[in-house]
């Protein structure tokens, strides 16, 4: 049996050490679920707004700061994620250039002293898989290596009329002026995205192309 696909990505206030993690997402088979944090602002009904202009089954709860927020997440892990037949999947989440999301997230985890959230489960990066193994070159002649790029040309592309924002750019801004609804449409457009590729990818590729790696730490707390 394959494992269940699970993708995830993360939003930011930056690329920095001390910039925070503002938003995250995972895409399972039955839907998506979000944490987002707020940095102590209001933000009423956030999910029934998100719920208003998505399609798919959507979670979505509101956490105070930062380290409520990625404590949230490691309980949505232990309890979903943790010991169950997951491959967990994100695209360029630890590669090229380093990646971003994965050393992001170590990075703020260790500054919240929180514990690392993905145990016993296996992970693959998507960017390899799809920029090497598909051709990605647009109608323009140029070759795409970014999510809503390689999406857009690989995919029926419905997912990106989903997002509101033209450029991953406007989830800081987004977050700094505190809308919250938009920011975590974009976040849920993002990891569908990503799900739809990991899955055409498992379609035509083979299990040696995912490069499988565990993300178990060698030193628990």
């Amino acid at each position: 049996m394959p494992l269940e696909l699970v993708a995830f990505d993360i939003e930011t206030t930056g690329f920095e050490v001390r910039d925070e993690v503002t938003v995250v997402g995972f895409a399972v088979p039955l839907g998506v679920r979000v944490f987002v944090q707020t940095d102590g602002r209001a933000a009423p009904d956030v999910e029934a707004s998100v719920r208003d202009r998505v399609e798919s089954h959507v979670e979505v709860s509101t956490h105070e700061s930062e380290r409520v927020l990625l404590e949230a997440v490691g309980a949505f892990a232990a309890e979903r994620l943790v010991g169950s037949d997951v491959l967990l999947v994100a695209f360029n989440g630890e590669l090229w250039r380093s990646g971003f999301d994965l050393p992001f997230l170590r990075t703020r985890l260790s500054q919240r002293d929180v514990e690392w959230p993905f145990r016993e489960m296996p992970y693959a990066d998507l960017f390899p898989v799809v920029t090497n193994r598909f051709n990605t070159t647009d109608e323009e002649g140029e070759s795409r290596s970014d999510l809503a790029g390689v999406y857009e040309t690989l995919c029926d592309g419905q997912y990106g009329d989903l997002d509101p924002f033209a450029e991953s750019g406007e989830a800081v801004t987004a977050y700094e002026d505190g809308r919250f609804t938009d920011l975590v449409i974009h976040n849920i457009a993002d990891v569908l995205r990503t799900r739809e590729l990991g899955l055409l990818a498992e379609r035509y590729c083979s299990k040696s192309d995912f490069k499988l790696k565990s993300l178990t730490p060698t030193r628990h707390a």
